[in-house]
């Protein structure tokens, strides 16, 4: 799914709230906390793909993305009553981790939202870097209603609020990026892919672009299931999405932030947005740490996943910006299955076996390739009942291999029923 911004001029997208000039100075206010993250040629990708392709290393971060970079340079512009006052963030657990590392570093107390669900790697990092200056909140089953906790505390405290991409300074800070990237580079690229979740990054790193470059272009990417900023650009405003997949936790937003929809929106041609299916960002993620030893968390993987995905000019100058590596590792099992099934080589089956003695070695004999391997099984024998289920998960050696077992499937006198991913059903036995 790809979405083309309307034509526009090559002008800040944002030339009252924010400019190149803005970003300039965030890089300079920032410069003695935030690390100049590498920005290193893959010849892996470049062989892939025919391009020069080259990855913005903003996992290693002293908090693993580039989220530090936005908080801090918001944090650094609040007045002494302000911060006297005391900072609250809200977060899925990147920019908690900025925001915590700026509170120690300014020596200013915050208070930190975070959905239930982040991973507790996240969670144990935040409270490193913030140390006894952060306290930490886990409520909600989203970002955005761990956002709306946040937001009452402002309004019941007083505090001062950070937000994670809907403001001007924060996406200043976040186009620093793209000041340090044009200056690692001899000559300006032609393709920078940043993932989107609110849609700060992204509104930063255009604005400086559009001033700062001449015929660089920029493609979003967001991941499949939780699409709000080509929703908002559809709708030509921010609109909430009924359903957000979580998977993608650093970039699981249900609603785009209206400051930075009004940069794309004004963008014009040199912006456009696509969207990755999760299991493609899971099969990204672990070809990164086989083949380069990256560790990115899954909205880290993003732009990647797009780049393998993208018609991408032969001969032309990519960046990739890998924007975060906090991928808690007990995930991985949930990262193998996304991928396997995504890749063809996984499937789920209800099973109805005859309850008698031997259909279990029919079914192995029979209907199983000489490849195919069971994961799964699960049966309960029912009484005074002519057949039983059974759930099974066969991983195959080799995706074509689906045909020739569904079509054993079908000769045998054994009813088979293949699970679509994405049913109700499939989601609920998986």
């Amino acid at each position: 799914m790809t979405a083309d911004l309307s034509k526009g001029s090559r002008v800040s997208p944002l030339a009252a709230p924010l400019s190149a000039a803005d970003i300039d100075e965030a890089a300079k206010r920032i410069s003695g906390v935030v690390t100049r993250s590498p920005l290193q040629f893959n010849e892996r990708l470049s062989d892939a793909t025919g391009a020069n392709v080259y990855l913005k290393r903003e996992d290693l971060q002293a908090v693993r993305s580039y989220k530090v970079r936005g908080a801090f340079n918001l944090m650094a512009q609040l007045s002494p009553e302000e911060l006297a006052a005391g900072v609250v963030c809200s977060s899925a657990g990147n920019h908690a981790q900025g925001f915590a590392m700026a509170c120690r570093s300014m020596r200013t107390h915050g208070r930190v939202y975070v959905p239930a669900k982040t991973p507790k790697q996240k969670r144990d990092r935040i409270r490193y870097h913030g140390r006894e200056f952060i306290e930490l909140i886990a409520v909600g089953s989203t970002y955005d209603l761990a956002a709306a906790a946040a937001l009452d505390d402002v309004a019941r405290t007083g505090a001062t609020l950070v937000p994670p991409y809907d403001d001007v300074r924060t996406m200043a800070g976040q186009g620093t990026i793209a000041a340090e990237l044009l200056d690692q580079l001899d000559d300006e690229p032609d393709l920078v892919i940043v993932p989107v979740g609110g849609g700060g990054c992204i509104s930063g790193i255009t604005t400086y672009l559009a001033e700062r470059a001449s015929g660089t272009s920029v493609l979003g990417v967001e991941p499949a299931g939780a699409a709000s900023m080509i929703a908002a650009l559809a709708a030509g405003q921010p609109v909430t999405l009924d359903h957000v997949d979580q998977f993608v936790d650093g970039a699981a937003v249900a609603r785009a932030g209206a400051l930075p929809y009004a940069a794309l929106a004004a963008a014009g041609d040199m912006v456009s947005l696509t969207t990755v299916d999760e299991g493609a960002v899971c099969t990204t993620m672990l070809d990164l740490y086989q083949n380069d030893g990256i560790i990115a968390e899954p909205a880290g993987a993003l732009s990647v996943a797009a780049l393998l995905e993208a018609d991408i000019e032969r001969g032309s100058t990519v960046v990739c910006l890998i924007s975060g590596g906090n991928n808690d590792v007990s995930r991985y099992n949930e990262v193998v299955e996304r991928s396997l099934v995504h890749l063809g080589l996984k499937h789920y089956f209800l099973v109805d076996f005859p309850q008698e003695p031997g259909a279990l070695r029919r079914f192995l004999d029979e209907v199983l390739g000489p490849g195919d391997d069971i994961t799964l099984f699960e049966y309960v024998k029912r009484n005074n009942r002519e057949t039983g289920e059974a759930l099974c998960g066969v991983e195959l050696s080799a995706a074509t291999d689906l045909e020739g077992l569904l079509a054993r499937m079908a000769d045998s006198d054994i009813h088979v029923e293949l699970l679509e991913p994405g049913s109700p059903t499939y989601r609920y036995l998986t």
